[in-house]
């Protein structure tokens, strides 16, 4: 270890979506302090949206192509999910850092403090927090919504206008995914989502949504629905929607089930198999914008699987075995695979 280089191990926390030039700074700075670096890529297993384009594998490809030959082999991913329950994260994030390194190790953690976004930087106990300002004008969000808006006759004339942004091994890396089809796929749920907030922005007051769900579990299996419409049309959810202005919690996600998935049993038989109703509230676990949703578990025992139909907005709706959607992480829209693995404990904890 140099005498520049008074750590262990030095940590990079973030989603890069995409890497840019702020990234690379924090990057080199986090290099300049250790002989090894361990990026943790956030959001890590979650199914392709316009604010996680790109899997957690093309992002580690875009920070190695950043870097030389000999600052490359220094540095190791850790790809983490988003467990949007901050101890739990900060306890898996450690977890992996730490694994392998001698007891007593130093750590250095190398961030910027941004916005209330940034205060799990403060979580680590025992690791020291290296902070570092801001170093370039760059911005996930604004490139991503530049991406997205751009036709295909523009995409040349967008990528050179992010030269300041990123470095030129990541706008080669965007060129050549923007040809892929999720990319325009994405693109029309961009133009979607621009909409939907749109006809809100009048509104007097941010809107703060209030949604319902239903997880249904019955003889070893899940009921399932695919959406039909964007946002996250064709991905896996469970069944669920808005709340109808004359009607209890319960009583909506009862609704919505039956419309969605063609469920619709006894009021006594659901009330006898509802087990928990939890508050999912993460202000950013919806791309629509704040929503709050309250989830019931509902656990029908080893009867027979009943019959379901997708309709209204669902595709498709179906039993799906429990122990497969550990394997199936990247199929399900916003957190409905963390809705499922709090009721069911689908990851070990």
């Amino acid at each position: 270890m140099s005498a520049a280089q008074t750590f262990d191990v030095a940590v990079c926390v973030g989603r890069f979506q995409p890497f840019h030039f702020g990234h690379l700074a924090l990057l080199h700075h986090a290099l300049s302090l250790a002989p090894k670096v361990m990026v943790v890529i956030g959001s890590a297993f979650q199914a392709r949206s316009p604010k996680n384009p790109f899997t957690w594998r093309e992002r580690s490809e875009m920070i190695r192509l950043a870097l030389g030959e000999a600052d490359a082999a220094r540095v190791s991913f850790l790809p983490v999910r988003d467990h949007y329950d901050e101890a739990r994260w900060v306890t898996t994030v450690q977890a992996g850092v730490t694994l392998g390194l001698p007891q007593g190790s130093s750590v250095a953690l190398v961030g910027h403090f941004k916005d209330a976004t940034s205060g799990y930087l403060r979580a680590f106990a025992g690791w020291s927090v290296v902070p570092l300002p801001r170093v370039r004008e760059a911005d996930g969000t604004g490139m991503r919504d530049a991406l997205f808006s751009a036709g295909l006759d523009a995409r040349d004339a967008t990528l050179a206008a992010l030269v300041e942004q990123a470095p030129a091994s990541t706008l080669a890396f965007l060129r050549a995914w923007l040809a892929l089809p999720e990319a325009a796929v994405l693109a029309e749920e961009w133009r979607m989502l621009r909409q939907y907030k749109a006809a809100w922005s009048s509104a007097p007051y941010p809107p703060v949504f209030v949604t319902v769900d239903a997880v249904v579990q019955c003889a070893g299996h899940v009921l399932l629905v695919r959406r039909g419409a964007a946002p996250g049309k064709g991905l896996r959810a469970v069944p669920g929607g808005f709340i109808e202005q004359r009607e209890t919690v319960y009583q909506s996600a009862v609704r919505e089930l039956a419309e969605e998935t063609g469920l619709d049993l006894l009021d006594t038989a659901m009330r006898r198999a509802l087990r928990e109703v939890a508050v999912f509230d993460h202000p950013d676990r919806s791309q629509r914008g704040r929503t709050i949703t309250h989830a019931h578990h509902f656990d029908l025992g080893d009867r027979e699987l009943p019959e379901v139909h997708g309709a209204d907005d669902a595709l498709e709706a179906t039993w799906v075995p429990i122990d497969t959607l550990g394997s199936m992480e990247d199929q399900f829209h916003d957190d409905h695979f963390h809705m499922l693995d709090h009721f069911l404990g689908i990851t070990p904890r």
